[in-house]
């Protein structure tokens, strides 16, 4: 509120419309043009007492305002209060604890004042601030109590300590101050003092961390309804316990996974998180870098304290609108909803400051002001209003209100994640102080050594090492790592402003990265290991197989002949018995045959008597059927009958004949009762019925009733016995006819059976004899079988001896080389340890830093590890260690550089956890990327309107995604993607990006690229990705360049080296191949090796190739040796334009538009080759390599100077001439330190004397005597004391560096410590003698820069680079790229970019795409937000092929122009062709610009041909002389005015039109009038400066000009002047007389002295040196004094020279009697009143500062300022209002304070090496007004002691107007130069004043004839004696002869808006030259100046 506008300024806006209301009631309202009233409000205000940085409220302001100051309330009140509040909480408790509330609130209060006493809030701490409210937190925490967990006095004492730590303490920072220890202390003297004597020690006896403190929390037992806040008694419990909740919230759905390590730090700040969240209104902010831990720590706790999480998602749109939606929402949430809320925001998502001033507000008063409209109230007062009335609400707006806000308040936890890294923090919290206030404060620290190896420790606890101190001394490496990366980032944010930030994320990817890498590395190393032992194994099975088999084989020889021989004898009895049996056979045969036809007779009979027989058995076998049917029942049938039926009686009386029985019935039942009587019927002998019975039987079958059908019909069963009956006799009849033919059957078969009886017996003999042969065969068979078998072992025994023996014998090389690659793999295993530590250690920290930081940090590492005894690698190499080599020759193909640096970025790039961030400002990483991932890549950038689909798709389907040219802001809306924020959903990993549900394919990689070449990343953006700086170094662009070279000089060579190294990798590649098939085949082989044929096969193709690849790359070794040597003949031509290129790419640290892409670079490199080529046939590598040098040096000279502001064009070519010299070792460093900085003596006591202090002062002797102390220049100071007039005969030339040195230094120096001597000596000419040096060491074409020709550059371009015009005040190129499209042929639309363009240049570009047409779009600066679109269209347009369809018209040019900016597109100025448009430097290149601009047509246009030229010449001259004048500073402008090509055009034609209209009376009054009054003149806004203009023109046009018999000379001042009109010359012969010209010039040609070059190249020298040290790494010194004590030391000194504030009231009191004039004593008043205000503030500011320094005040923006400007030896701006001066701070103290008794003997300055720190001084201005006021009205007035001169000038005017009674305005000056010292006037003048402390600039006043004269040389200024300025009445016109001397207050002479310089003009004589002549030398007085 109180901020003023200004440092000037003294309103404040706030409260001035605050004012305004309450004095007029309300506001003017612009919109309505109305005034609207506030009306019935009352306005309370509160503010703190106005220290500490805190402003003064305007007394205009508290006049409105009824004062009331609130005290703090006293100890005792405080006391009482807190009391009150803790006695009935503690009646609860037992006995022993009642009684504690008194104590409690005492040392809590006392607690409280010593540390507002002791911590005090400096700028590093200035959260050091507290207040009541901590003591009532404390309070508040101890009522957390219940007492059933503190029963004892000294339980509720821990728990005082711990609520006071929680406040207090957590806050604190860890530095050398130590002030936890400090506050630990004071909580100890309080406990003694309040508590009985209670110790620390005695109290926390059982504390787990006697440092830390007790722990407390209140989620130990979630079993109890509410939960109990306790201490916990063991932390183990307590981390498992988070541990389970963990666990659970990485398991609940929608949850992002934390994979968090609970270590002891992080458990106590979730307990400190959750104690705040469960207290009402608690909230926090939790302080650390990114990746800390502070937002997943916030969450876990919120998720225990089960209060739901609310946070906002940021993306590119996001501003203040849907802030407050999403405010609406959280107070929605809380306040409508009642549901208890955390809100977590971090500072990362500040995109407004209004963000915070909300966050302020909710936690001041829980309300955002006007946050809701009004029809958005309604509905929130429906929301609470039950609630509300439940509570005892009226139910009103207002009750609504407010009861919804106290909801908001009770459930809203506001948890602020804020980072500490650079002044932001303190700004907000100072803005802000809600921030501080409102919250309790939890500083997350760096971890110290201890607590990175505990978090070590704790990931090494499930490794399996050797033993557990292994662990920990792995542990206290990793911890030494991290403290060393740190460490590494400081020292290079010090040396190379880079900025890079360690954080804790980096320690856990180390300790995570260690376990994988190590792990891995075991697997690789074992794996191969076990491999090579299994085959070492088979070898030397088959290798021991192989005698048993020898000796196997032996016997089995002898088994084998011996069964030889017994098949022989074996055969011989075989043939024997084989005779016997086929004897035997023949006779089996021929019996045989015999039997065989008796045999076939015996048959005939038997088929004779069976045909006969076949009759009856039919009927028979039908009988049989029937009889089968019947069954028992059927028997029992028939039986039953007592008296059967006739023909059943028949029937059984004929089956009773058959059986020879009765035929009575009784016989026939009893027969038929007989169990087996059915099977008697069916087994009946039928053929044996005798006569008898056949005899009776016939009596019955031929009875007519005898017929089965008709005894069927009476009995079934009896039927069947018919059928049966008849049957029996049919067959027995038939057989009784064949009986004889059977005898005669049975006859033959008896003989038959005999001789088959015999046959048979001789067929059994033979079968024996068979029998026996066959054994014998078999016997035979098996013999031979046997034989074979054996012949076969024997053989295979052979064979399997002769594979061993190959097997053997072939893998014998194998055989020692496995067993020492087992042996080294062993000892990998062992060492990986250690290895494995650098890995991972590399991967996690070495990706930002340069080759150097990396070489030392991997040197501190090992050194580490050694000292921990721990096994690594002696020669171990990162890249070797982690990356196979064919994958690195792989990248290599895909065009990752070769060289070492690159090697491990790719490692890195490839391997790292977090995401790459590679910064490529070469593009190098970025086509790596591209050709290693090929199609399947997706290049998006921030700008493409489809990035985050394609980075959806790559998500989804697993595809690589490149982000390429970022800047240091990353889009808001990647978060998850850069964090890996992955979700459970079920069994899906699930990333949510923006509104979408992703499922998160593993194959998913992202690359993010960026062109910056030193980009700023915050620690949040360094945890989420692993930032790689890919930027070239100089070994892979010297590879790469001397590839480049042998291709073009050498194209076999190189193609042979290429092709030798895919032939060598790939003869490796089989080697390796082969070795990995047969170690794959003997662990596949089962059993033997010696089996397995495949593998001795391998095993011989392999013995074959593997020597063949052998001798192959012994050759191919020895030819790459042979070829190495040749390439390395072309060695220098690589060192020198890879050092060209750095060179080159340095200047982009100058300016930001110097960007040059490497690609253009190698471009130019092989064009440079191929111009430099010669026609020699036979020429050496050598000579070869100093034609490219030559050549290419001068064409990337002549290639940047195109793109390079004239200032800069000479810092390049030294620069690549420095740094040529030092890659040659001719730069020592010594002398080049000197010559960037000079000598320094920080202690004149021991320095030698000063011989000449005459002419040598006190800087330029400490540059001596520094330059003494160099070896080659020793004895320098010494000459000055022999050859003094020598040496300032040499000091006082004009060209020094072209003189020859005194005595004999001249042959001792090199051309660089000449240098170094003309730095010490004339600092102006440095820029000279540096042109000399880069002419003498590289060539004079490299000190004379090309001129700019616009058609060769467009000749030199294509459609696909933009022409690109840097813009320079005062030049438009639009002209020029005009007339070159006229000249070409070419169609050029033209497009003046600013608001609204951007369609129109849209719809250019692609017309002239398609036309071929030339676009021009200028001043892009003034659309860089359109930029990338353009860069965008540009890269499109360039990316198709030519022969693509899509491919741009050839003819198509892009030309832009813009002024320099820092957010220029990158990739376009390193695709374009860069050209500066400032005015060349120099009369010479000015004017051949200007002759180049005239055309033919325009040249010959003129009538009045001779006049014409003569007076184009001379204005093109003027022009020239205006443009370049600008170079002296203040001696040649006041303002340095912007002209331009246009003024000279407008007069070019004005020349024309005036000599043809007037062609015989040239009108040269109206033509000097336009030209220098209307056209130039109108840019000219000082009258000083329009009278300089039109002395050139009067100059310049006069008739002389054109007479035809005059040489006239245009630099009349200059002797020997060349610059002289041609006499009637054309165009071309006018550019040669240019031509002829001199390349510098000389201050005379302008009219100056030669004085007037000497401070603006003093300037520019220093500005040359400057940026040369800048562009050198910073070195570091130690300094044993701090920031604070140097700003105290300061501020002490500063106090003690400040003198004291002026007693105004004494003053007036002193003044009011006397006879001083009136007006005079006014000037004294208001001088007083002024010097009075400066010293109240130097006194004030200096107070603050100390204060604020040591912490007792708040430090405010405007002292931090004050400080920066103090400690760099500035003077702060809020001290310069009084007076304006250049001085600095030590200087202009002098200047208020100096040496002297007077005021008048101080005339001459001091310089800052003649002061001490300490000095008594007595006060120079001060003084005066003192002498002024107590002792006597000044004779002789000290000019510049007045703040206003003005002011004093005018009082005098007024007091002689009052004395002579005239008019003021009726009075002017006169200015007679009193030719006494001011120390010897001894009367006042009678009329006006005498007036003294006057510095002539430009001239020198002559003191004998009383006028001005020309300058010394070296003196830039002189004292002025008095001047009489006396008031005169109706002065005459100025005499001639008189030149009217402006007088300025500084040597600024048009001063400020608030403070013009300008004084008065003040008449001097000018001596023997002209007014005109000291209008030209721009001579001044000045009352200050810069010394």
């Amino acid at each position: 509120m109180p901020q003023k506008s200004s440092i000037e300024s003294p309103f404040q806006p706030p409260l001035e419309l605050l004012r305004l209301w309450i004095d007029y009631g309300g506001w003017y309202d612009r919109s309505k043009c109305a005034w609207r009233f506030v009306l019935d409000s009352q306005l309370v205000t509160a503010m703190a007492p106005p220290s500490g940085g805190r402003a003064v409220i305007c007394n205009r302001i508290q006049a409105r305002f009824h004062l009331v100051n609130i005290t703090t309330p006293e100890d005792s009140q405080l006391t009482r209060i807190f009391e009150s509040i803790l006695t009935p909480k503690l009646q609860e408790f037992d006995n022993e604890i009642k009684p504690m509330s008194r104590p409690i609130a005492l040392a809590t209060i006392g607690l409280y004042r010593s540390v507002l006493d002791t911590f005090l809030p400096t700028p590093e701490k200035s959260h050091y601030q507290f207040n009541l409210r901590d003591v009532a937190k404390v309070v508040q925490g101890a009522l957390q109590a219940d007492k059933q967990h503190f029963d004892t006095s000294q339980s509720i004492i821990r728990l005082w300590c711990h609520e006071c730590m929680r406040v207090f303490s957590d806050r604190f920072l860890q530095d050398a101050s130590e002030d936890t220890a400090r506050f630990m202390d004071m909580v100890n003297v309080s406990m003694k003092q309040n508590f009985e004597d209670e110790d620390w020690d005695k109290v926390m006896e059982n504390v787990d961390d006697l440092h830390y403190g007790p722990v407390l929390c209140s989620f130990m037992d979630d079993n109890t309804g509410t939960l109990a806040y306790e201490e916990v008694t063991d932390f183990s419990l307590l981390a498992r316990r988070c541990e389970d909740r963990l666990e659970d919230y990485n398991l609940e759905p929608k949850l992002i996974n934390m994979n968090l390590v609970l270590f002891k730090d992080a458990v106590r700040h979730v307990c400190r998180i959750h104690r705040v969240l469960m207290m009402p209104r608690g909230n926090l902010m939790l302080v650390g870098v990114g990746g800390s831990g502070r937002q997943s720590l916030a969450r876990l706790a919120s998720y225990i304290a089960e209060i739901d999480i609310f946070a906002i998602e940021i993306t590119k749109q996001y501003r203040l609108v849907e802030w407050h939606d999403d405010m609406k929402r959280l107070f929605e949430e809380a306040g409508t909803s009642n549901k208890p809320i955390t809100f977590l925001f971090n500072d990362t998502q500040i995109k407004e400051q209004a963000f915070l001033e909300d966050i302020n507000n909710i936690l001041s008063s829980g309300e955002i002001p006007n946050l809701y409209s009004k029809d958005e109230l309604p509905a929130i007062y429906d929301g609470v209003r039950k609630r509300a009335t439940d509570a005892g609400c009226d139910g009103t707006q207002g009750e609504l209100w407010t009861y919804f806000v106290e909801s908001v308040r009770s459930n809203l936890h506001i948890i602020l994640a804020m980072s500490p890294v650079g002044s932001a923090l303190r700004t907000r919290c100072l803005f802000y102080p809600g921030l501080i206030n409102n919250t309790t404060i939890d500083w997350f620290h760096r971890w110290p050594a201890d607590a990175l190896t505990a978090v070590g420790s704790a990931f090494l606890s499930n490794l399996v090492l050797d033993c557990d101190d292994t662990k920990s001394n792995i542990s206290s490496v990793f911890s030494m790592v991290h403290l060393s990366a740190q460490d590494s980032s400081d020292k290079m944010l010090q040396e190379l402003k880079r900025h890079n930030y360690i954080t804790p994320t980096h320690f856990l990817e180390l300790a995570r990265g260690y376990r994988t890498v190590l792990s891995a590395k075991r697997t690789e190393i074992g794996d191969a290991r076990d491999k090579l032992s299994n085959g070492l194994a088979k070898l030397i099975e088959a290798r021991d197989g192989v005698q048993i088999m020898s000796v196997e084989l032996e016997k089995k020889k002898v088994v084998c002949a011996q069964s030889q021989k017994d098949c022989e004898n074996l055969l011989v009895e075989i043939v024997s018995e084989r005779r016997v049996a086929d004897e035997q056979r023949k006779q089996v045969e021929a019996d045989s045959e015999r039997i065989g036809k008796e045999e076939i007779d015996c048959k005939a009979i038997a088929d004779d008597a069976e045909a006969e027989l076949n009759v009856a058995l039919p009927a028979l076998e039908k009988a049989m059927a029937e009889v089968e049917k019947l069954d028992k029942s059927a028997i029992s049938e028939v039986k039953a009958y007592k008296s059967p039926p006739k023909q059943v009686e028949t029937v059984l009386a004929a089956v009773m004949i058959l059986f020879s029985k009765q035929t009575d019935w009784n016989t026939a039942k009893k027969v038929l009762g007989e169990a087996n009587f059915l099977q008697s019927v069916k087994s009946y002998d039928k053929d044996n019925v005798g006569p008898s019975i056949m005899k009776k039987i016939k009596g019955y079958v031929s009875q007519a009733d005898f017929k089965p059908e008709a005894v069927g019909a009476v009995s079934k069963a009896a039927g069947a016995l018919c059928v049966w009956v008849h049957a029996i006799y049919i067959y027995a009849n038939v057989a009784k006819e064949v009986a004889p033919k059977r005898a005669r059957l049975k006859g033959a078969q008896e003989s038959l059976a005999v001789k088959q009886a015999s046959l048979r017996k001789a067929q059994e003999e033979l079968a024996e004899v068979t029998a026996k042969v066959n054994r014998l065969k078999q016997k035979y068979d098996n013999s031979v079988g046997e034989k074979n078998r054996l012949r076969a072992e024997a053989d295979q025994m052979q064979m399997l001896l002769e594979r061993a023996n190959k097997l053997v014998t072939g893998l014998a090389g194998e055989n020692e080389r496995w067993q020492t690659s087992i042996g080294h793999f062993q000892g990998e295993l062992t060492r990986c340890l250690g290895d494995s530590l650098v890995g991972s250690a590399f991967l996690s920290y070495a990706g930002p830093f340069d080759t150097h930081y990396r070489s030392n940090l991997v040197s501190g590492w090992l050194a580490a590890i050694k000292e921990e005894q721990l096994p690594f690698t002696d020669s171990l190499t990162f890249a070797a260690f982690c990356a196979k080599p064919t994958d690195v020759r792989q990248w290599n193909i895909q065009g990752l550089p070769a060289d070492n640096f690159s090697t491990e970025n790719g490692v890195i790039t490839v391997r790292c956890s977090r995401w790459p961030l590679m910064i490529d400002p070469q593009n190098q990483a970025n086509k790596w990327i591209r050709r290693m991932e090929k199609s399947q890549l997706r290049v998006v950038d921030l700008k493409s309107r489809d990035m985050l689909r394609e980075i959806e798709n790559g998500i989804v389907y697993g595809l690589p995604v490149l982000l390429q040219d970022v800047l240091e802001e990353l889009d808001p809306a990647l978060e998850p993607v850069l964090a890996k924020a992955l979700m459970k959903v079920g069994n899906r990993e699930v990333l949510r990006l923006g509104d979408k549900e992703l499922d998160y394919n593993k194959d998913f990689k992202m690359y993010i690229t960026t062109k910056l070449g030193n980009p700023h990343y915050t620690p949040e953006v360094s945890t989420k990705t692993t930032i790689i700086n890919f930027a070239v170094k100089q070994q892979g662009l010297e590879a790469q360049l001397l590839g480049i070279v042998v291709q073009k000089e050498q194209p076999a060579l190189e193609r042979q080296k290429s092709d030798l190294t895919l032939r060598v990798a790939a003869g490796k590649k089989k080697l390796v191949d082969l070795e990995d098939e047969i170690l794959r085949l003997l662990s596949e082989t089962e059993g033997s090796l010696l089996e397995n044929e495949d593998l001795v096969d391998t095993l011989q193709q392999s013995k074959v190739t593997s020597d063949d690849v052998s001798r192959q790359l012994k050759e191919a070794e020895d030819t790459e040796i042979r070829i190495d040597l040749k390439r390395e003949e072309f060695r220098s031509a690589a060192i020198r334009s890879s050092i060209a290129y750095f060179v080159l790419n340095d200047m982009a640290r100058v300016d930001p538009m110097y960007q040059f892409s490497l690609d253009a670079y190698v471009d130019l490199f092989n064009q440079s080759m191929d111009e430099s080529r010669t026609n020699a046939k036979s020429i050496s590598s050598a000579d070869r390599c100093r034609q490219i040098n030559i050549a290419h040096t001068l064409s990337v000279y002549k290639y940047t100077c195109g793109g390079l502001f004239e200032r800069d064009k000479l810092l390049f070519a030294l620069q690549l001439c420095l740094r040529i010299l030092t890659s040659e070792g001719n730069i020592p460093k010594q002398e080049f330190d000197f010559f960037c900085r000079g000598g320094m003596v920080s202690d004149r006591s021991d320095q030698r004397q000063n011989p000449c202090p005459e002419w040598i002062d006190a800087g330029t002797w400490d540059n001596i005597t520094e330059l003494d102390s160099i070896p080659a220049c020793m004895g320098i100071a010494s000459s000055f004391e022999q050859g003094h007039r020598d040496w300032r005969a040499w000091f006082t030339s004009s060209k020094p560096e072209e003189m020859s040195l005194p005595g004999d230094w001249e042959n001792k120096v090199t051309e660089l410590q000449r240098m170094c001597i003309v730095r010490a000596l004339r600092l102006d000419r440095v820029l000279f003698c540096a042109n000399r040096f880069v002419s003498v060491n590289l060539g004079p074409q490299f000190a004379d820069p090309p001129p700019f020709d616009l058609e060769a550059i467009f000749r030199s371009s294509t459609y696909r680079t933009p022409l690109i015009f840097v813009l320079s005040p005062g030049v438009d190129p639009t002209a020029q790229v005009k007339s070159l499209a006229k000249k070409v042929g070419a169609n050029i639309d033209i497009c003046a970019l600013g608001q609204g363009q951007a369609s129109i240049a849209m719809g250019l570009l692609d017309s002239g795409l398609r036309k071929g047409s030339w676009v021009l779009l200028a001043n892009c600066h003034l659309m860089l937000s359109w930029m990338p679109e353009l860069e965008k269209c540009i890269n499109e347009y360039c990316a198709p092929t030519e022969d693509s369809n899509r491919a741009p018209n050839r003819d198509f040019r892009l030309w832009l122009s813009a002024s320099p900016s820092p957010h220029f597109p990158i990739s376009i100025l390193q695709r374009g062709i860069k050209m500066t448009t400032e005015p060349p430097r120099g009369l010479r290149a000015n004017l051949i610009k200007l002759y180049n601009s005239v055309s033919e047509d325009r040249f010959m246009r003129c009538q009045q041909r001779f006049k014409y030229r003569r007076l184009l010449f001379a204005l093109c001259w003027f022009h020239a002389v205006l443009l370049e004048r600008r170079k002296f500073k203040s001696l040649g402008f006041n303002v340095p005015y912007d002209f331009n090509e246009s003024d000279h055009d407008i007069c070019h034609d004005l020349i024309i039109v005036f000599l043809d209209e007037y062609p015989d009376n040239t009108p040269f009054d109206a033509m000097r009038y336009l030209i220098a009054e209307a056209n130039y003149g109108g840019r000219v806004t000082e009258a000083l400066d329009r009278r300089l203009v039109n002395v050139y023109i009067n100059e310049f046009f006069t008739p002389l000009a054109v007479d035809p018999q005059t040489n006239f000379n245009l630099a009349p001042q200059m002797a020997d002047s060349p610059y002289t009109i041609p006499n009637d010359a054309d165009l071309p012969s006018c550019r040669d007389a240019i031509r002829k010209f001199p390349q510098s010039d000389v201050a005379t040609a302008f009219g100056q002295h030669a004085n007037a070059d000497i401070s603006s190249q003093i300037e520019e020298s220093n500005t040359l040196l400057d940026t040369i040290v800048s562009l050198q790494p910073k070195v570091l010194h130690d300094s044993a004094e701090s920031y604070e004590t140097q700003m105290l030391r300061h501020c002490s000194t500063l106090q003690e020279q400040t003198p004291p504030a002026f007693d105004v009231r004494a003053i007036r009191t002193t003044m009011e009697p006397r006879a001083d004039p009136e007006p005079m004593k006014t000037v004294l008043y208001q001088e007083v009143d002024r010097y009075n205000a400066l010293l109240l503030t130097l006194h004030q500011t200096l107070k603050a500062l100390e204060l604020g320094v040591q912490g007792l005040v708040v430090v405010t923006p405007e002292l931090e300022e004050t400080m920066g400007a103090i400690l760099d030896s500035k003077v702060p701006l809020s001290w310069s209002r009084c007076y304006p001066s250049l001085k600095p701070l030590l200087p202009w103290m002098q200047d208020l304070v100096i040496f002297g008794t007077s005021l008048i003997e101080a005339q001459v300055s001091l310089t800052v090496e003649n002061c001490r720190p300490i000095i008594y001084f007595q006060v120079r201005r001060i003084t005066a007004l003192q002498k002024w006021t107590f002792e006597a009205y000044p004779r002789c007035f000290w000019l510049p002691g007045f703040t206003y001169p003005t002011g004093f000038l005018t009082a005098i005017l007024q007091t002689s107007a009052r004395r002579n009674g005239v008019a003021i305005d009726g009075l002017s000056w006169e200015f007679p130069v009193v030719d006494v010292p001011a120390a010897s006037i001894t009367q006042h003048a009678k009329d006006g004043s005498y007036c003294c402390g006057f510095f002539l600039e430009g001239a020198r006043w002559d003191y004998d004839n009383s006028c001005l004269t020309e300058p010394v040389p070296m003196e830039l200024c002189c004292s002025m004696p008095v001047i009489h300025f006396k008031p005169v009445e109706m002065k005459k016109k100025t005499a001639r002869g008189i030149y009217s001397c402006p007088i300025y207050l500084y040597p600024v002479r048009t001063g400020s808006r608030e403070r013009p310089s300008f004084v008065i003009s003040c008449d001097l004589r000018s001596g023997t030259q002209s007014s005109d002549h000291w209008t030209c030398r721009g001579t001044a007085m000045l009352l200050s100046t810069m010394h």
